[in-house]
């Protein structure tokens, strides 16, 4: 079911506001991201078309909310890249079997798993943030996780929580630090970062 209502309030530094349904009621939270056009800003006395939904929390807000005059533009179901899971999957599996077989100390090895675990939460937690409209983690944040061994859990929170993988500028600074931290890997193979595994043994 459809509603119409005016937006009453809105915090653009936070990107949420609250609509003052037509027949009346208590007031609707709406954020941004339930807006069908991201790129108009709204304004306080907009008149919004919406739905009723819950967020992960159980409250009500707005979904799929079209300003006046604009016909609302249907999601279309976003693809999961298999290969940076398949990617995080095999490298883990990896680093595991070399582990076994004495080319890793388990350190390192536990500490992949490790940072993975925490940067995935990162994620999540920021997806939390944003749906909330709270102050969001600093992308240099999550990329300083994923430089330190947690790139395998970035990249499978990306495509599983649908966070941070369509931004452009953010997928190539992601990149960029699971290169730097394989070539660091790769380099703890050659004779001097062999001298640097040694003192883990």
């Amino acid at each position: 079911m459809r509603l119409k209502g005016k937006l009453i309030k809105w915090n653009e530094d936070k990107a949420f506001g609250f609509i003052a349904p037509n027949g009346g009621g208590e007031h609707v939270f709406i954020h941004k991201t339930a807006l069908s056009n991201r790129n108009r800003i709204p304004h306080v006395n907009d008149v919004i078309t919406f739905s009723i939904s819950k967020d992960k929390q159980g409250r009500y807000c707005a979904d799929e909310a079209t300003f006046t005059g604009e016909k609302l533009k249907k999601k279309q179901a976003k693809n999961i890249s298999k290969f940076s899971i398949y990617l995080s999957i095999i490298f883990l599996s990896l680093i595991t079997v070399a582990y076994f077989l004495d080319h890793l100390p388990q350190q390192l090895v536990l500490a992949y798993f490790g940072a993975s675990i925490i940067t995935f939460l990162a994620y999540a937690f920021d997806k939390s943030k944003a749906q909330r409209g709270a102050w969001r983690t600093p992308e240099s944040t999550l990329h300083m996780f994923s430089l330190i061994c947690g790139w395998p859990g970035a990249a499978v929170a990306q495509q599983l929580l649908r966070h941070k993988s369509q931004k452009r500028e953010f997928r190539i600074g992601f990149w960029f630090t699971v290169i730097v931290n394989c070539g660091a890997l790769a380099w703890l193979f050659t004779p001097s970062g062999l001298i640097i595994l040694q003192m883990f043994n």
